[in-house]
């Protein structure tokens, strides 16, 4: 099996001609330039695994170590947890007299996990976050992003006196507009048990108080979902696009809603490309109103120029 050789991201030079293009080999245990052969450095120790895997299942049932630490768990997934199949090592049934200690001691276990009022807010909030990122059907990446907003407003203590499911949305809210995961916030106030009042009210109190910074949501992301949800064709999602790229060309877009901009622009290029949609389906949708979708839809047919043939 060929050594896999990975280059080493180091400021490194090779002492012979002074070339930065330096190679690790961890099968070999050596390091080498590659613009003239030679060796720097040889009989490296490795620190990889003494075993081999070909699959994620074979790789997880050999490795002995725990999963990697995670900020959507209130305790970084570092402590540890009793099971609950009542077998030894072996795989032999426990007597009912192990069996109440065992239980005894995961009762126990379960409370000492959980011993202070920071635990208790953040295991609250980190489940309800769990659910709303499932309902939302949100990456790890927005989980992990809206946890650690969430911690820095805990240890400033702005989550004293507010509502924790407002303020974990308003956290996850956040965290995707960050990263850049189109979701109005219509749908999280709909998947939420707090209104959308007080989720924008915490949303604003999260972008003054940490000074977060917010880029500007993009309509173009809000056609390719929106698009799909309605099954359009490539045709009609390719043309809305364009009309919104004109749209922010022309500044058309300048202090608009982002979800009303492209629902507007999928509707009329839905005109366009002979693949219409209501504005009811359109609206039901994105969640806005028909009455959004028609004044969007006049200003883009206006400022753009658009003239339809008969």
């Amino acid at each position: 099996m060929a050594a896999t050789e990975n280059k080493k991201e180091t400021e490194e030079r090779c002492p012979d001609c002074g070339s930065t293009e330096i190679i690790q080999d961890h099968h070999r245990g050596e390091i080498t330039c590659t613009n003239c052969g030679a060796v720097i450095e040889e009989s490296m120790v490795d620190d990889s695994p003494e075993w081999r895997a070909y699959s994620s299942e074979e790789r997880a049932k050999r490795a002995r170590v725990g999963a990697q630490t995670t900020y959507t768990r209130h305790d970084k997934g570092l402590s540890t947890q009793i099971g609950i199949e009542d077998r030894d090592a072996y795989g032999r049934k426990l007597s009912p007299q192990q069996r109440s200690q065992i239980y005894r001691l995961r009762k126990w276990q379960a409370r000492t996990r959980v011993n202070s009022a920071t635990d208790r807010n953040l295991t609250q909030a980190m489940r309800e976050l769990e659910r709303i990122a499932s309902q939302l059907g949100l990456p790890q990446s927005v989980k992990e992003t809206a946890s650690v907003i969430y911690r820095k407003a805990l240890s400033q203590r702005l989550i004293r006196g507010r509502s924790i499911e407002a303020m974990i949305a308003a956290a996850t809210y956040a965290a995707a507009r960050q990263r850049r995961v189109p979701r109005p916030l219509d749908e999280f106030a709909k998947h939420s048990r707090t209104s959308k009042k007080d989720i924008g009210r915490c949303y604003r109190l999260l972008i003054n108080e940490l000074g977060l910074k917010i880029p500007l949501t993009d309509p173009t992301a809000y056609v390719v979902r929106f698009g799909a949800e309605l099954n359009l064709g490539g045709r009609v999602v390719k043309t809305a696009r364009d009309i919104v790229d004109k749209a922010k060309r022309n500044r058309i877009t300048i202090g608009k809603d982002p979800v009303g901009l492209a629902a507007a622009a999928i509707y009329l290029a839905g005109i366009l490309e002979g693949d219409q949609r209501t504005q009811r389906e359109i609206a039901e949708t994105a969640t806005v109103t028909e009455v959004t979708i028609r004044n969007r839809y006049k200003e883009l047919v206006r400022s753009l120029g658009i003239t339809f043939t008969t």
